[in-house]
């Protein structure tokens, strides 16, 4: 299918500018976040780091993202409505980073947000049939829409903040996937929706610099809840409004590592008699590193994850020579993070449990990397 090269110019502008002026904003929100102390101070074992480290880092992604929307796409009604949901979900997000808000209190903030987009006109309206060997093409989804559509979105803006656990994790994740939407939204031929996630991934990139390992600033659940309600809107106007197949499969591809995390905790949390929004040490990043890897290795593993995720969304979308070139480029990454995983485990040997001391493997190697994200 033929891509305007017009849009293509635009999706280049839009990141670029994202990309600057969230780099460029993320030193004075660092100064921010010190001065209303919204810091991120390690309590327990669950934290990576080892000294305060400020959050709020996701005013300046949130910055980068609304600036790059506003200038370059067309802000329809349903763009409105991401953009006033993400308004809500910062405000809370930033409040939760000084205060540190109770679970219903961001929960109702989200529905709320996720609302605001029902209002605007982002719907889950029709899916296509997953079960291949139906008569039946397309669920018509009928009365249950909305509350579909809430539940889907409240669901990912807390996966993706629930594997905010390790430094660059959550926003590199996000990157991906805005990335892969970002191809996809051009092979069929949505340009709206392409110049939204070239905003949202630049966003992302230019805040990255300062949230890799060691960390100098997190993005927090200011950043984490925009990135995640993002994605999920997003995915509602670019990918499940198409008849097809992909309608169902690509949006659960591209965010299957948040969906998995979530999912599996808390379906363990429930099954153990806890609260399933009780925070512990069970997600997938803390067992990746209580395997003994560093917080390098274990992101570095995350993202071939998620790449490949990504690309295999891409794939179902694509066709003929296009799926030869993105299977070559999806191999080629886990080769090269492969390489990189198996040299940095040669030079930094997996640290082993001490039953004596009480220090795991994961306290260990915070003392090795200098910062992390908050765990949720």
């Amino acid at each position: 299918m033929p891509i305007d090269l017009d849009v293509i110019v635009k999706v280049i502008v839009s990141l670029v500018a994202a990309l600057v002026m969230s780099f460029a904003a993320t030193p004075a929100v660092k100064r921010f976040a010190c001065r209303v102390c919204a810091m991120d101070v390690p309590r327990d074992n669950r934290r990576m780091h080892d000294h305060p480290i400020p959050r709020q880092g996701g005013l300046a992604i949130f910055l980068g993202f609304v600036l790059s929307v506003a200038f370059f796409a067309d802000v329809n009604r349903q763009i409105q409505g991401v953009l006033l949901g993400s308004v809500v979900v910062v405000i809370v997000g930033a409040i939760d980073d000084i205060l540190d808000l109770k679970p219903w209190i961001k929960f109702v903030a989200q529905a709320a947000a996720a609302l605001i987009a029902v209002a605007h006109g982002i719907v889950i309206d029709i899916l296509s049939n997953p079960w291949v060997a139906s008569d039946i093409e397309y669920l018509q989804l009928g009365w249950a829409a909305i509350p579909i559509t809430v539940i889907w979105i409240v669901a990912i803006t807390n996966a993706v903040n629930w594997i905010d656990g390790l430094d660059g994790l959550s926003v590199g994740v996000s990157g991906i996937a805005s990335v892969a939407m970002l191809v996809i939204a051009l092979l069929v031929s949505d340009g709206n929706a392409a110049i939204v996630m070239a905003a949202l991934a630049g966003a992302c990139i230019g805040f990255m610099p300062y949230n890799i390992n060691p960390a100098k600033i997190f993005a927090g659940d200011t950043g984490a809840l925009l990135l995640g309600y993002v994605l999920s809107t997003m995915s509602v106007i670019g990918l499940f409004k198409f008849y097809a197949i992909v309608s169902f499969a690509a949006p659960f591809l591209i965010l299957a590592l948040p969906i998995f995390d979530v999912v599996f905790n808390t379906l363990r949390r429930v099954l153990h008699g806890q609260k399933p929004w009780k925070s512990d040490r069970g997600h997938v990043h803390h067992r990746l590193i209580d395997m003994g890897l560093t917080q390098k290795q274990a992101v570095a593993i995350l993202y071939c994850v998620s790449t490949v995720l990504g690309l295999a969304a891409v794939v179902i979308t694509a066709s003929g020579a296009m799926k030869a070139v993105i299977f070559l480029l999806a191999f080629a990454v886990a080769s090269v993070v492969g390489v990189f995983v198996f040299k940095t485990a040669r030079r930094d040997p997996p640290a082993h449990n001490d039953p004596d001391s009480g220090q795991d493997a994961a306290g260990k190697a915070a003392n090795e990397d200098s910062g992390s994200e908050e765990n949720k």
